[in-house]
């Protein structure tokens, strides 16, 4: 059984003579840092110099300075910006400036799992993942409600790491709706994993292989795109709200039965080949090709996210979604 930790196993007075410091100010930055300071702690950002995020953080009421200024004043250091650029980040900026038993925070386990940050002995490496997009972190938060959140103690230099993380998920509105505790390994790779065989991965290649089927025998972009990706939201959130037999409850007969027995051919086709992805990703290739990717300029990156812009399911849809103001369809300028 997983250990849950809810608002009366944290005390926010643990943070009472503390200042944290959050890195970034994007999606989980800013929900971070306004949940903490409206409950109450000392907030400041740090930010690299010429951030378009700096505005609007002042804007906010945060006090805002560089990241070493940030790290230097900071009790509790919590790395919010991209995967792939705090590695630098930190050993240029922040570890000059990390104190001794100071705490060092992420949302996400890849760079201390996969050592690309390697702290000092003499501080607390602690993890609180909300489980949700950082708007909605904020918003459920200003509704008196929060976003379930997992914590996660690498090293306890001070004796009191947990109880200053669970301090931290009560101060962001993380146990009001309960913590489960796990390790930086475990959230890492499951992580990975989900992003790349369901998530991102797995359902976009689904839309695309089945859109491209159905318009290589003759069927109009319009309708494949309406079969098989538009509809899509209808069943997800059915999962979302009632799981697997609730959608298939929710749904025919003939799609019910059609489900199960074409489920269960893909199903057997890749557990196969998910077992490879796993193994990929505990083994560290996939992370030490993407950190490679990066160091590189992120070519191969970059030419496949254009491809993926250009396909022809992408400007179908476009067209189509403006015939439906109803979903506020969001369009993007592509960029490297």
């Amino acid at each position: 059984m997983a250990t849950l930790y809810y608002d009366k196993d944290a005390d926010l007075a643990l943070l009472d003579d503390k200042t944290i410091a959050v890195i970034g100010y994007g999606s989980q930055g800013h929900a971070h840092a306004l949940n903490a300071r409206d409950n109450g702690q000392r907030v400041v950002i740090g930010l690299h110099q010429g951030s378009r995020s700096k505005a609007k953080a002042e804007a906010d009421g945060l006090p805002v300075c560089n990241v070493a200024e940030a790290s230097a004043q900071a009790d509790i250091i919590m790395m919010l910006i991209p995967d792939t650029r705090q590695g630098d980040v930190y050993r240029e900026h922040i570890a000059p400036n990390l104190k001794d038993g100071a705490m060092l925070m992420f949302a996400h386990g890849f760079n201390i799992h996969f050592k690309e940050i390697v702290p000092p002995a003499s501080v607390d490496v602690v993890m609180v993942a909300p489980k949700a997009p950082g708007h909605r972190v904020r918003e459920v938060f200003t509704e008196g409600a929060g976003t379930p959140g997992l914590i996660a103690i690498e090293q306890d230099a001070t004796g009191d790491a947990l109880a200053l993380g669970l301090a931290y998920a009560k101060a962001i509105g993380c146990t009001r709706a309960g913590v489960i505790k796990t390790t930086f390994k475990e959230e890492t790779e499951t992580d990975l994993f989900g992003e790349q065989v369901v998530l991102c991965g797995g359902v976009t290649a689904l839309i695309r292989a089945s859109f491209e089927t159905l318009v290589k025998a003759g069927y109009q972009p319009e309708i494949a795109y309406f079969e098989c990706l538009h509809e899509l939201k209808l069943i997800v959130d059915l999962l979302y709200e009632g799981g697997l037999s609730y959608m298939w409850y929710s749904v025919s007969n003939t799609a019910e039965h059609g489900g199960y027995v074409i489920g269960d051919q893909f199903e057997e086709a890749v557990k196969e080949e998910m077992a490879g992805v796993l193994q990929r990703i505990q083994s560290g290739d996939f992370a030490r090709k993407w950190i490679d990717e990066n160091r590189q300029g992120r070519p191969n990156f970059n030419a496949r996210r254009q491809r993926e812009h250009d396909l022809l399911i992408e400007t179908v849809g476009a067209d189509l979604r403006q015939m439906m103001p109803f979903l506020d369809a969001k369009t993007i300028k592509q960029q490297d």
